[in-house]
């Protein structure tokens, strides 16, 4: 049987794993988050999720007004006149022009305007981080959001982290395909290194693993 070297062995075991590395999704990596004044812009518009409490506003009927009404779980809020009113999905332009298309068979030309007041973040705009850090959570996305900042309101990694392996899952709609993008954590929580924080979209995963030892 013919033998290697092991240098050369060594050398060949190194070379599959990079060519491994370069093929698996995980491999990428995101641009750093930009803190120049012009990348500070409007996020997705947001659509109502369930449980959210919003204000719903009938100019010069404040009997057909509803303050801070909760949707259901089913999706739905009842106002006068008004009930099972589908809001999920909606966004708060959408729900108004809705609302004000129910109650135009009552009053005449009602005006309606609508505010989120407590987004709870439907499920398709939330940010949900999981695995070694001490408060694994969904998060409502906003406009801008960072992993820095979605790491701070999970209290960052624990102590087995390995948070230069952690993976960021995330769906390409328009494609209907899912990637995976490798995040360094630990440069960034750990050695303040700005150019591991990366921008964030809604419905990513962070998926922290622990160290092996």
């Amino acid at each position: 049987m013919l033998q290697f070297p092991s240098i050369s062995r060594l050398a060949l075991v190194s070379g599959l794993a990079a060519m491994l590395a370069a093929c698996g999704g995980a491999g990428q990596e995101l641009p750093a988050a930009s803190y120049a004044a012009g990348s500070i812009a409007p996020s997705e518009e947001y659509t109502i999720g369930p449980l959210d409490e919003i204000t719903i506003h009938v100019w010069r009927n404040p009997e057909l007004s509803a303050d801070k009404v909760r949707v259901r779980p089913d999706g739905r809020l009842t106002i006068p006149l008004v009930q099972d009113i589908p809001a999920v999905g909606k966004t708060a332009t959408q729900l108004q022009e809705y609302i004000a298309g129910e109650l135009a068979k009552y009053i005449e030309q009602p005006i309606v305007s609508v505010i989120v007041n407590t987004p709870e973040g439907n499920f398709n705009q939330q940010v949900r981080i999981i695995g070694a850090t001490p408060q694994p959570a969904s998060l409502p996305f906003r406009a801008n959001m960072t992993v820095l900042d979605a790491m701070i309101a999970v209290g960052g990694l624990n102590e087995f982290a390995a948070g230069n392996r952690a993976k960021l899952i995330r769906l390409d709609s328009g494609k209907g395909a899912q990637a995976e993008y490798r995040l360094r954590l630990s440069d960034l929580i750990r050695k303040g290194d700005a150019s591991a924080n990366v921008m964030l979209k809604p419905g990513d995963t962070i998926i922290i693993p622990e160290s092996r030892f």
